[in-house]
C-alpha cells in the first residue's frame, strides 16, 4: 500500500526457450576477491556509504542524501622478499563522490566519518599496515540540494532518483558456484591456517563441455614464505584446498592452476597480500556485480552497486532487489530452471512501482506454467510492496554489494 492506494504494478512473467547456461558449450566467470584494487574500492564505497548512513540517522533520525561510488586508488610501491619486504611509497585513495555536509543549519563531520570507516575496511587486508602505508584522502562534494525532501523521512516510499535498471539471474551455476565459494572459503577457512595467503585472489573458471579450469591468482604474503621450495609447496596446498572445494559442486573434471606466471626467479608475492601496494590501481565499479561475480553468459548491469545511497538510488537498490527475487524464486518455486529477473526504474516515480519488472522462466519440462507465473509474480509484487526493506538489509550490512 502507498498513499493509502493499492499499486498495480506492471509485472511481467514469461517463459522462455533458450538453452539454459549449463547446457551452454562454453561458459566464463569471474570473481575479483576481498583485496583486488577494484574491490578494495568497492568495499570502501559500500563501508563510508553505511558510516554515513548511520551517522545521519544517529544525529537526525533520518538518512540524508549521499552517493560514494567515486573511489579510486593509485597503487603504491614496495620491495617483497622472501621472510620480509617492504613498502616503500603508499598507496594512494581518493574519496569522491556527495554527501550532504550541512542539515538544519548543523555541518556534519562527513570527512571524519568517510575517512575512518574507509580505514577500518582496510584492516581486512591483514598485512597491510594501513596508519603507515595507505593515505586516504576525502574530496567529497556537497549533496544535492534539489534532492533533501526526497530524504526528509516522511512516510511515502521514495521516488526513483534516475531511470536505470537492476538484472539478475538464479540459481548460480556449478562454475559460478565454485568461482564464489573457492574465494570465499579461502578467505573464511584457509587463510586462518597459512598465513602466507593473501586477500588479493582472483579466480577466472571456464568450461568447455564438461571440463573446467580455473585459473587463480593470490598474492601470497612475502614474510611467511621461506624460499621458492616453501613457496611452492604453500601454492601446492592452495590448489589442493581449491579443488576440494569445487568437488562440492561439480562432478565435471577441474583443472587448477596457481600463479601461472611463476618462475623460480619471479614469483607472486607482496608485501601485504594486495597487489594494491605494487602497481595495480582500483575503481570502484569495475569489479564483481551485487552478486559477487562478472558473468560472461548471463545478463549483467554495468552500474556498480557499492556506495550508491540505498535510499533513492534504483541503479543499487533494484540490482539488489533483483538479486533477492531470483534466489527467492528458484528457493520457493518448483519447476525452474533459470530465472532472470530485470526491474526499470522511472525518474521520480516510486521506487515500489517500477516502469517494468518482468522475470524471464527457463523452465523444466512437464510443469504447470500457468502456477509458476502466479508465483513468481507474487513473489516480485510482495518484494516491491516491502522494497524499503532493502534499504534496512543494506544498512544492516546483510546484502554483499560485491
Amino acid at each position: 500500500m502507498r498513499g493509502g492506494k493499492s499499486v498495480k504494478r506492471n509485472i511481467k512473467v514469461e517463459t522462455v526457450s533458450w538453452e539454459p547456461v549449463e547446457e551452454q558449450e562454453i561458459e566464463i566467470v569471474e570473481r575479483k576477491g576481498l583485496g583486488h584494487p577494484d574491490s578494495l574500492c568497492d568495499g570502501i564505497a559500500e563501508a563510508v556509504s553505511v558510516a554515513l548512513c548511520k551517522e545521519y540517522r544517529r544525529k537526525y533520525g533520518l538518512i540524508l542524501h549521499h552517493n560514494t561510488d567515486k573511489v579510486q586508488l593509485v597503487a603504491g610501491r614496495s620491495n617483497p622478499r622472501y621472510g620480509g619486504g617492504e613498502v616503500i611509497s603508499p598507496i594512494y585513495i581518493l574519496l569522491g563522490g556527495r554527501a550532504t555536509r550541512r542539515f538544519e543549519g548543523e555541518e556534519i563531520a562527513v570527512d571524519i566519518v568517510a575517512t575512518r570507516a574507509a580505514k577500518d575496511y582496510l584492516r581486512n587486508i591483514r598485512n597491510l599496515d594501513v596508519d603507515n602505508h595507505v593515505i586516504i584522502e576525502s574530496r567529497m562534494g556537497d549533496g544535492s540540494s534539489d534532492l533533501i525532501e526526497v530524504f526528509k523521512g516522511n512516510t511515502e516510499v521514495p521516488m526513483a532518483n534516475d531511470t536505470s535498471f537492476g538484472v539478475a539471474h538464479a540459481p548460480l551455476s556449478e562454475i559460478e558456484s565454485i568461482a564464489l565459494n573457492a574465494e570465499n572459503k579461502v578467505m573464511a577457512d584457509l587463510r586462518n591456517k597459512e598465513k602466507a595467503i593473501g586477500e588479493d585472489m582472483k579466480v577466472m573458471a571456464l568450461r568447455e563441455k564438461d571440463k573446467i579450469s580455473l585459473t587463480i591468482g593470490d598474492a601470497f604474503v612475502s614474510k611467511y614464505v621461506d624460499d621458492y621450495e616453501h613457496y611452492k609447496d604453500t601454492r601446492r596446498g592452495l590448489k589442493e584446498y581449491i579443488n576440494g572445494v569445487a568437488e562440492a559442486y561439480t562432478s565435471r573434471e577441474v583443472n587448477t592452476m596457481i600463479n601461472v606466471a611463476d618462475s623460480p626467479d619471479s614469483v607472486y608475492i607482496t608485501v601485504s597480500g594486495t597487489s594494491a601496494e605494487m602497481g595495480d590501481d582500483g575503481a570502484e565499479g569495475r569489479g564483481n556485480r551485487c552478486n559477487g561475480l562478472i558473468t560472461l553468459n548471463r545478463p549483467m548491469s554495468m552500474e556498480g552497486t557499492p556506495g550508491k545511497n540505498p535510499v533513492n538510488h534504483t541503479g543499487k537498490i533494484y540490482n539488489l532487489l533483483a538479486n533477492t527475487i531470483a534466489n527467492e524464486v528458484v528457493e520457493k518455486v518448483d519447476g525452474i530452471q533459470e530465472v532472470y529477473i530485470k526491474i526499470l526504474s522511472e525518474i521520480g516515480r516510486g521506487i515500489d512501482d517500477p516502469k517494468v519488472a518482468n522475470a524471464q522462466i527457463v523452465p523444466k519440462s512437464d510443469v504447470n506454467l500457468g502456477a509458476i507465473e502466479k508465483k513468481v509474480e507474487r513473489i516480485t509484487d510482495d518484494w516491491l510492496a516491502n522494497i524499503t526493506e532493502i534499504t534496512e538489509m543494506v544498512i544492516r550490512e546483510e546484502l554483499k554489494t560485491f
